[in-house]
């Protein structure tokens, strides 16, 4: 075999195992990692407390893509329960203080929701943040917050 074809064969090898690993990854994401994690706050006294989201309303946030980059960062809320789950008034915050209200908006059973960082038209599978940086970064929880204020999800951002 010459050298030129072995760099194409070697070449292609490269390509499709970074395909392949890219999407596992991406699979193992949206999978596993979207387990609701206790979310730790601190009071304005210092005190940090350890807080879990309530679990009577099955709704969670199963990834955060593109986390840092804020053309590409979206957040995926979705509702796994039964019937209706309007998100009128529900926040879904970060750890700096950046909050995003819901408009009024209705998920069915296994429906979801993309909140993208960026400015855009909102469309009933995209809603967009308006944002000029980007929001999320790599180890802090993503919280979600139900119209009363009561947590209902967290994710903690790989």
């Amino acid at each position: 075999m010459d050298r030129r074809k072995l760099f194409y064969y070697l070449l292609l090898n490269v390509f499709v195992s970074a395909c392949v690993t890219g999407g596992i990854l991406f699979w193992y994401d949206r999978n596993y990692r979207a387990v609701n994690q206790p979310s730790v706050q601190q009071s304005a006294s210092g005190a940090v407390s350890t807080v879990s989201p309530q679990t009577d309303i099955a709704v969670k946030i199963s990834s955060v893509v593109g986390a840092g980059a804020k053309d590409s960062e979206i957040v995926v809320v979705k509702f796994e329960g039964e019937g209706q789950l309007d998100l009128a008034s529900w926040q879904l915050k970060d750890e700096n203080g950046n909050t995003f209200k819901f408009p009024k908006l209705t998920l069915y059973p296994n429906g979801a929701v993309q909140v993208h960082t960026i400015t855009g038209t909102d469309t009933v599978i995209d809603l967009y943040w308006g944002i000029g940086d980007a929001v999320w970064s790599s180890g802090e929880n993503a919280q979600l917050f139900d119209s009363q204020g009561s947590l209902r999800a967290v994710y903690r951002v790989p």
